[in-house]
């Protein structure tokens, strides 16, 4: 059993979701030199499921590479990934205000799915053993007016949100209806995450 596990991402709302569920974490960020967002490089023609799940795949064989050459104690390491779905099409972090207001624009009085990948790798002799699962929500928005999206993009909140919101914050004023796990929308689904770590040998509640 572990009695804490490194947390490779910069995510506030997933340390955050971690530390209320009791779990001790360590983060494991990557260095400047790493190039974290050629991981998240879409290929073409992918699926949203196939994407994130991917790309976590990715980020965790990173993280256990960083584990290793920095020669830290060996515990599980956790990653995770988060995409927002409109049909096929995949909607990342917004490069700045205005491609913030075109994915709201597109998402507003519509449903869409969110898509959080969680992985954890286990460091041991023989390799790490790794678990993952993928949780799928659905959300739907209200109609939205042009003043209403360009307000939000102007707060800044859309920036470095998968989708262009944070369900957690003033989206969820014109967020209708959720199906699904409201952590994994925020980017850390409860329930997988319980079952990877749990398979981890990481004590849970």
């Amino acid at each position: 059993m572990s009695d804490f596990i490194y947390l490779a991402s910069q995510s506030p709302r997933r340390l955050q979701l971690l530390e209320q569920w009791g779990v001790r974490c360590e983060l494991l960020l990557p260095n400047a030199d790493e190039d974290v967002e050629a991981l998240e490089a879409v290929l073409p023609g992918e699926a949203p499921a196939a994407y994130v799940q991917r790309v976590t795949a990715l980020k965790l064989v990173a993280s256990l590479t960083r584990l290793q050459r920095r020669g830290l104690p060996p515990a599980p390491v956790l990653c995770a990934d988060t995409t927002v779905a409109l049909g096929r099409r995949i909607l990342g972090k917004p490069a700045d205000a205005a491609e913030a207001c075109r994915m709201l624009a597109d998402l507003a009085g519509r449903r869409h799915r969110v898509l959080t990948a969680v992985a954890v790798g286990k460091p041991g002799a023989r390799g790490a053993r790794q678990w993952s699962a993928l949780s799928t929500s659905w959300v739907s928005f209200d109609a939205l007016t042009p003043a209403q999206i360009r307000r939000y993009a102007d707060s800044g909140e859309p920036l470095g949100k998968a989708g262009a919101y944070a369900i957690q914050g003033r989206a969820a004023l014109w967020t209708r209806h959720i199906s699904g796990s409201y952590s994994g929308i925020m980017g850390l689904p409860a329930h997988e995450t319980a079952q990877v770590l749990g398979a981890a040998g990481v004590r849970l509640v």
